[in-house]
């Protein structure tokens, strides 16, 4: 097991997103998120690398706890130091890249290895390199963000990612600012991580490419997982009324 969330509550003052959310991914697992727009897949995902922090519940990472649920029903989070351990086992991409624009596209992978992980510049460069022929990017290395397309800045931002050996990797949307030529640049990109087993967790509005690819897809609205289970399944015969709604609207 890669990611254990149990109990999961997070609130915007009055607001609660996330109403006691639990789940796991296994390692080699690809889990789609889908659901309409407000029912707090992306809040989930930011609280899993957290970018938020969770008013209560568990969040585990190959065995290492980094938040409890306190005596007074608080979450509690791990030191600094161990907090920072535990965030080396994933990996975030985000809808809207978030490159360095004053970098170039190699230095935008480099940097985090050599600089967060102490690893030595030569092999941090030889495993760059490696992962921007994998991208099909080798040839724009010295090129800067401004003067890529979307779907190449996307694919930097997913090599930038895999350059810190995450466990897992997770998606938010990352198609959702390209238009659809670009999106099947980077969902083939996704298609190929998962054949090579990758742990993955993507937050997706498209439907094809997550009953294609994933071992589980995970359906939430308001705030709550509302159905789960193989993506034939969900897909092909939803068992909630909801989940039925909400696809009717995708070609099965």
């Amino acid at each position: 097991m890669i990611l254990q969330m149990n109990g999961i509550k997070k609130s915007f003052g009055s607001n609660e997103v996330l109403k006691d959310i639990s789940l796991q991914v296994d390692s080699g697992e690809v889990v789609s998120i889908i659901g309409p727009s407000g029912s707090g897949k992306s809040t989930l995902l930011r609280c899993a690398t957290f970018l938020e922090t969770i008013d209560s519940g568990e969040i585990i990472y190959m065995d290492k706890q980094a938040v409890t649920t306190g005596t007074n029903g608080q979450a509690v989070y791990v030191g600094k130091n161990e907090l920072a351990q535990v965030k080396r086992y994933f990996g975030l991409v985000f809808q809207q890249f978030n490159l360095f624009p004053h970098y170039s596209v190699l230095k935008n992978i480099m940097d985090a290895p050599i600089h967060v992980q102490k690893r030595l510049k030569e092999e941090v460069h030889q495993e760059a390199m490696e992962l921007l022929r994998k991208m099909d990017l080798e040839a724009r290395a010295d090129a800067y963000p401004c003067q890529l397309s979307g779907g190449q800045q996307q694919r930097v931002a997913i090599a930038r990612a895999l350059a810190l050996k995450p466990e897992i990797l997770f998606f938010d949307e990352p198609t959702s600012a390209l238009d659809p030529e670009l999106t099947g640049e980077v969902l083939k990109v996704i298609r190929q991580l998962a054949e090579e087993k990758m742990t993955m967790v993507v937050v997706t509005h498209e439907m094809p490419f997550a009953r294609a690819v994933s071992n589980r897809v995970i359906f939430m609205d308001k705030g709550f997982i509302v159905e789960q289970g193989d993506p034939e399944e969900v897909f092909g015969n939803p068992q909630q009324e909801r989940t039925k709604q909400f696809l009717k609207n995708y070609q099965r």
